[in-house]
């Protein structure tokens, strides 16, 4: 199981919001991460079955694509029967966009746009507004606040949000193989004692949160629902500071290690608390794109907060505190995330 640390690098306070932006547009210019997001297929066909699972609600009206990147989901609406898409991305993976728009036949429904959703202006409301917007965690990046905009401008009385809704979980987590790989290595490396590394290690682990892929053999309590986003109705001011107070059962003998955070979204109704064998109130059964451990990996993965020492727990042991997450003064883009638990 590969594992990727998250990067608490924090922009320079000199660096004017102006500059944090271009920085982070400019990240994606790469194409591999464009890559790296189409080629999982989880996350893309979620969008492209969602998409013409709302077709009704797409065919001959006005979708905003925000955050576009290559283009795929606008040209995924053109090709569900939107009368007109408006691509929008800050990054100059936009002009790419351009050229596919136009490779596949698309040009006269899709226009694609470079520049700040907060900025642009376009001749007419949408019904539709559509984007990728998730990161680590659900909010590293802060992405949606750009989406939030978005619909406050542009989006009709009653327009549909893809996503729809979004749910942040975590849960208490053991992974014996993981410690032993980054922190019992060091006691013995080729026959030498460099345990002197260990505190080091420890406190490695400790502070960066890791993205990396655990199983739901991992997880040791049911999950602890974080928050719960209606995309339709959530406010700039509810994404600032998240947090949430917790008291679970650990449901076996282990050692704790540390805490994983996932999230799922819902296409066109809320899935937030069911099952997906479970319907909604309506009798129709959500789309769902999940990152949770017990569902087939995607490139988000999960979130890893690892504790400073394990902690060893019978079963039935109970695991409490509170977690918050919010935004950087420095850079909202990235999140200060602390965790108290006993």
């Amino acid at each position: 199981m590969g594992s990727r640390r998250m990067s608490t690098q924090i922009f320079p306070v000199r660096l004017s919001a102006a500059q944090q932006d271009a920085a982070y547009f400019h990240s994606y210019n790469h194409v591999g991460i464009h890559e790296e997001m189409i080629k999982d297929r989880i996350r893309t066909e979620a969008y492209r079955d969602a998409i013409f699972a709302h077709q009704e609600a797409i065919k001959d009206k006005v979708v905003i694509d925000v955050g576009c990147g290559t283009g795929i989901l606008s040209i995924f609406c053109a090709a569900a029967g939107a009368r007109k898409v408006y691509a929008v991305d800050a990054s100059d993976i936009a002009v790419q966009a351009r050229e596919v728009v136009k490779a596949n036949g698309f040009s006269d429904v899709i226009t694609v746009i470079v520049g700040r959703v907060e900025e642009i202006q376009l001749e007419e409301k949408a019904d539709v507004i559509i984007s990728e917007w998730m990161g680590y965690m659900l909010l590293y990046e802060t992405m949606l606040p750009s989406v939030v905009c978005a619909r406050d401008r542009w989006l009709k009385p009653g327009g549909l949000m893809l996503p729809s809704f979004a749910t942040l979980y975590m849960a208490p987590i053991t992974n014996p193989d993981r410690y032993g790989e980054s922190i019992d290595f060091w006691r013995n490396v080729y026959g030498f004692d460099m345990s002197a590394i260990l505190p080091l290690a420890k406190q490695c682990a400790f502070e960066e949160p890791c993205v990396e892929v655990i199983t739901a053999e991992n997880v040791i309590s049911f999950p602890i629902l974080v928050k719960r986003i209606d995309c339709s109705t959530v406010t700039l001011e509810e994404l600032e500071t998240v947090t949430t107070t917790f008291s679970v059962p650990s449901i076996m003998r282990a050692h704790l290690h540390g805490f994983a955070l996932w999230f799922n979204v819902s296409f066109g109704g809320d899935a937030s608390c069911l099952p997906k064998s479970k319907a909604a109130s309506n009798g129709t059964i959500p789309l769902v794109l999940s990152t949770a451990p017990e569902d087939p990996p995607t490139h988000w993965a999960q979130t890893i907060l690892y504790v400073y020492e394990p902690v060893e727990l019978q079963q039935d042991n109970l695991i409490s505190g509170t977690f918050t997450m919010s935004q950087c003064k420095e850079n909202p883009r990235f999140l200060n995330v602390h965790i108290e638990y006993r």
